[in-house]
């Protein structure tokens, strides 16, 4: 065996199609092209999303919202958790939370939010607080403390 040998499988390949080379080949006259208008006509391209005159897809659907292009995303922490996977007295750094899987996404900066109690005293190093979640680290005895700019 070598090079000389090989050959695609059977079937997986087949004869060009030529088209516009008279009656006898089948495909002559309007060669696939059907009759007359624009995309019959050499040169013809079509507008992206152009759907032959029908109304296109991306006007047909209804625009809602408002979607705004500069929101920061951030990786939301609840009290509950923070409750369930720390002692007392430690130090919660965003690196510590990406360690534990607590936070799975890499990048994002971290939020703190209020949903349960928390009955430790903690110290939260995170980008940001919601205003609950500060009052309820402050009244366990812990301390919000905001890192970075985000």
């Amino acid at each position: 065996m070598d090079l000389s040998s090989l050959k695609p499988a059977s079937g997986s390949t087949h004869a060009k199609k030529r088209v516009g080379r008279g009656q006898g080949s089948g495909r002559g006259v309007q060669a696939g092209r059907g009759h007359k208008g624009a995309q019959s006509r050499s040169g013809y391209k079509s507008k992206r999303g152009f759907e032959g005159g029908q109304m296109p897809l991306h006007r047909r659907i209804p625009k809602r919202g408002f979607h705004n292009l500069f929101r920061t995303e951030f990786a939301v922490v609840n009290l509950d958790v923070l409750e369930a996977r720390f002692d007392a007295g430690t130090v919660v750094t965003p690196e510590l939370l990406r360690e534990r899987g607590v936070v799975r996404r890499p990048g994002l900066p971290i939020k703190v939010l209020g949903r349960g109690d928390l009955g430790k005293g903690l110290t939260v190093r995170a980008h940001r607080f919601s205003g609950k979640a500060a009052e309820k680290i402050a009244a366990a005895g812990g301390a919000a403390e905001i890192i970075g700019a985000a």
